[in-house]
This record gives C-alpha cells, sequence and structure tokens, in this order.
C-alpha cells in the first residue's frame, strides 16, 4: 500500500511542476514554488533523503506533470525467465528500464533486453501496466507506470554491460534475490501465470 506521504508529496509537486509551466502571474508563480519547496519537505522528512537534493530532483522536471515509463521484458526459455543482475544493488530483475523519447514502448523494450542481456527479442504482447506505487516497491519521488511485455527470444548470447554483471534463465522455484526497486516477487509470479493463460487480456492498475 502506498504511504500517504508519498502520494501527497507526488500530487503536490506535480501541481507545481504544472503551475509554475503554465503560469504568468508573478504571485502564482511564487505560490507554485512554495508548493514545490513544501513537497520536498515532505518527500525529505520521511524518505530520509537530504531536502536539497530532493529540491534540485523536483526543479529538473519541467511541463505538464505526467508519470514516467519503464518497460519490462518478459523472455522466457521453456520454464525459465530471463534475469539480469544490477550492478547498483547486487540483486536481479527482468531487463528494462526507462522508456526514451521518440521510442515506441516495444522498440524501447527490445533495446533494453539487447543492451542489459546480450539476448535479442521481440515483443509480442503487452502483459501488464502497473502502477508502481501500488505494488509495494521501495518509495521514489516521481509517479512510475511499469509496462511488462512478453518478447520472444531470436537470439544472442549472455552478455554483462555496464548496468548489468549477470545474466541467467531462472525457474519460478529458484528465483535469485530480487531488486525490489525495479521487480516484485508477485509481478514475476504473475508473469509466469500468464505464460500458463496466453489468453489473459493485460493486466493494470
Amino acid at each position: 500500500m502506498t504511504p500517504d506521504w508519498l502520494t501527497w508529496s507526488q500530487r503536490i509537486q506535480a501541481i507545481a511542476q504544472t503551475g509554475l509551466a503554465f503560469s504568468h502571474d508573478i504571485y502564482d508563480i511564487e505560490r507554485y514554488g512554495q508548493l514545490r519547496e513544501i513537497a520536498a519537505e515532505i518527500m525529505a522528512a520521511h524518505s530520509g533523503a537530504d531536502v536539497a537534493w530532493v529540491r534540485d530532483l523536483f526543479a529538473g522536471q519541467a511541463g505538464y506533470a505526467t508519470p514516467k515509463v519503464d518497460v519490462r521484458g518478459v523472455v522466457f526459455r521453456e520454464d525459465a525467465i530471463l534475469l539480469v543482475k544490477e550492478r547498483a544493488d547486487g540483486k536481479w530483475t527482468l531487463p528494462g528500464g526507462w522508456a526514451d523519447v521518440g521510442d515506441a514502448p516495444s522498440t524501447a523494450v527490445e533495446r533494453e533486453i539487447a543492451e542489459e542481456s546480450g539476448y535479442q527479442a521481440r515483443a509480442v504482447k503487452l502483459l501488464a501496466v502497473y502502477d508502481r506505487n501500488k505494488h509495494g516497491h521501495p518509495p521514489r519521488p516521481d509517479h512510475v507506470y511499469k509496462l511488462f511485455f512478453l518478447c520472444e527470444l531470436l537470439g544472442g548470447a549472455p552478455a554483462t554491460t555496464m548496468e548489468t554483471d549477470g545474466v541467467g534463465f531462472f525457474r519460478a522455484h529458484d528465483l535469485p534475490e530480487l531488486s525490489v526497486e525495479r521487480i516484485m516477487p508477485a509481478q514475476i509470479a504473475r508473469m509466469f501465470e500468464h505464460r500458463g493463460h496466453p489468453e489473459w487480456p493485460a493486466d493494470f492498475d
């Protein structure tokens, strides 16, 4: 369950960011700046982050506030799922990352799989669109939608990168420690369920 303080700070920051993008009245701009500062203070007080870091993070966001998009590739080989080991925390996740501006979501996930694992794959079906706030991940300042794509393995070979230092296929009962910043055990379990039920529509929320 999303903590109230995270929801409050994200919503206040979104209001402030959008207001600063479209307001012309100097007094409104000042008020939206104050709202952004309140959002930063809430986030810092409850997350343990330095308020200056949160303030700079929020200040770097401009325009109409929308969620960020994280794409994840679900690649099976027989009854095992492809995972990569993150150098950042030494734990495992589905290959993926932020979608880049100009990329279709399918293109983004195919690129991420190749860059992080060494394998080539083709996106064939959208399995889920999840609101990150609703799935038990550790809190983060921005609001994120997570898109999970079933991908067909085409070829390639395992390869490590600047971001990953392990690549492997794992069965449902033999998963390594997961990077819960990026993927939750329940989400992996759900991807295995989707594999057994190809007729299911995509999950959402």
